[in-house]
C-alpha cells in the first residue's frame, strides 16, 4: 500500500522542501520535522512543521503519535565536507547517531518504511565509471564515511527488525523548483551553480575554480548533476516500492550524464548572458577526478526517469529562483 502520510525529517532544507512539495502535489500529506539549524521555516509550505531534532527521541515519538505517518524520509544531516573534516564528532553525532535514534523510535512506534538520503561520496575515488551500486565503498571524507556507516547500520537493523529502507545515493543535486517556490538557500553556500550565478552578477567577487589540471577534456572535475525535482520524485517512488515490505534498496541517483565544471560555467553564461569571473585555485584534498552514475538499476527498480536534469534546465531553474531571492529582503528563519 502506498504511504499516504509521510514524515520528512530535515524537510525545511533544500532537498527536503522539494520532496515535501512533491509529496503534497501527489495528493499525500507531508509532515516536516526540522530543528531549523540549517533549514528555513519559510521553506515549509506544504504541511505542518514540527520543530525538533531527530536526536530528541521523545519529540520524534510525540510527532509520530500525533501524525501517524506511514513512512519516514530522513534528510536531517550535516553535509558540508570541509566542516566534517574540522569537526568529525559533530558529523557522527548528527548523521549516524541521529539516524539511529530516529530509526529506533520509528520502529518502537510501528513505522517500518524509511527512505534515507545517502551519497555517492561513499564510493570515494572510483576504480571505474560510470559508478554502479556494486563498486567498492571507499569514502575519503568524514561525510562519506558517516553515510556509509549509516547504510551499514540500516542493513543490520533491517535484517534483525524488519525495517524496509531505501538508501538513495545522490550525485550532485542542483536546480530549483520550476514553479519558483523552493530553491537552494545554504549559508554559507558551497555548491557550484549558486556560486557561479553569484559571480556572474557580481555578488561576492570571482568564483574559485578548484583545480584546472585534472586529466579531463578541459582540466576540470567531472560531475553528475541531477535536478532536485527529479530527485524528489525518486523518493516518492522509492517509498511506494518498499512500503509493501520484505525488501530494501540501495540505489544511485544521478542523471547519468557527466559534465565538467567548465561546462557548467558555460551553461551559466548562456543562461545569464554574463561572463562568470573565476579565480584559479589548486585542487582540494579528496576531490575525485570524475564521478557520474550508472542509472540502470534505479530506472529498473523504480521506473524512474529524470525529466529536468539536463544542465541547461538545471541552471535556468536555479537562475529563475536565485535572481528573485537575491533581490528580496532577508527573511528570518
Amino acid at each position: 500500500m502506498r504511504p499516504q502520510r509521510i514524515l520528512i525529517a530535515g524537510g525545511a532544507g533544500y532537498i527536503g522542501s522539494h520532496v515535501a512539495k512533491a509529496v503534497a502535489k501527489a495528493g499525500r500529506e507531508a509532515i516536516v520535522l526540522d530543528d531549523l539549524s540549517s533549514g528555513h521555516a519559510h521553506a515549509v509550505r506544504w504541511g505542518p512543521l514540527v520543530r525538533a531534532d531527530v536526536r530528541d527521541a521523545e519529540a520524534v515519538r510525540a510527532a509520530i503519535r500525533r501524525y501517524r505517518p506511514d513512512a519516514i524520509m530522513q534528510f536531517a544531516a550535516r553535509i558540508e565536507v570541509g566542516e566534517g573534516e574540522k569537526n568529525p564528532a559533530h558529523f557522527y553525532d548528527n548523521n549516524v547517531a541521529g539516524t539511529l535514534s530516529l530509526v529506533r523510535t520509528m520502529l518502537e512506534e510501528g513505522v517500518r518504511t524509511l527512505v534515507f538520503s545517502s551519497t555517492c561520496a561513499i564510493y570515494g575515488d572510483p576504480e571505474r565509471l560510470p559508478l554502479t551500486e556494486d563498486l567498492p565503498k571507499r569514502p575519503v571524507s568524514t561525510y562519506g564515511r558517516t553515510k556509509l556507516m549509516t547504510e551499514q547500520m540500516l542493513e543490520d537493523i533491517s535484517r534483525a527488525h524488519g525495517l524496509n529502507f531505501a538508501a538513495l545515493r545522490y550525485f550532485n543535486a542542483a536546480g530549483a523548483d520550476p514553479d519558483g517556490e523552493a530553491g537552494e538557500e545554504h549559508d554559507p553556500e558551497t555548491h557550484l551553480i549558486p556560486n557561479a550565478l553569484k559571480a556572474a552578477i557580481g555578488l561576492g567577487g570571482p568564483m574559485k575554480l578548484f583545480g584546472t589540471d585534472y586529466p579531463t577534456s578541459d582540466g576540470t572535475c567531472v560531475r553528475d548533476f541531477i535536478h532536485v525535482s527529479d530527485l524528489a520524485q525518486a523518493h516518492i517512488l522509492a517509498a511506494d516500492r518498499i512500503a509493501s515490505g520484505g525488501l530494501s534498496l540501495q540505489l544511485n541517483l544521478g542523471s547519468g550524464h557527466p559534465c565538467t565544471v567548465r561546462e557548467v560555467l558555460s551553461a551559466v553564461e548562456r543562461t545569464t548572458g554574463r561572463t562568470v569571473p573565476v579565480e584559479l585555485a589548486g585542487r582540494r584534498p579528496g576531490d575525485a577526478v570524475s564521478l557520474y552514475a550508472d542509472t540502470r538499476r534505479v530506472k529498473a527498480e523504480l521506473g524512474w526517469t529524470p525529466a529536468l536534469s539536463d544542465i541547461d534546465t538545471i541552471v535556468a531553474t536555479a537562475w529563475a529562483f536565485h535572481s528573485r531571492v537575491w533581490r528580496r529582503p532577508a527573511i528570518a528563519g
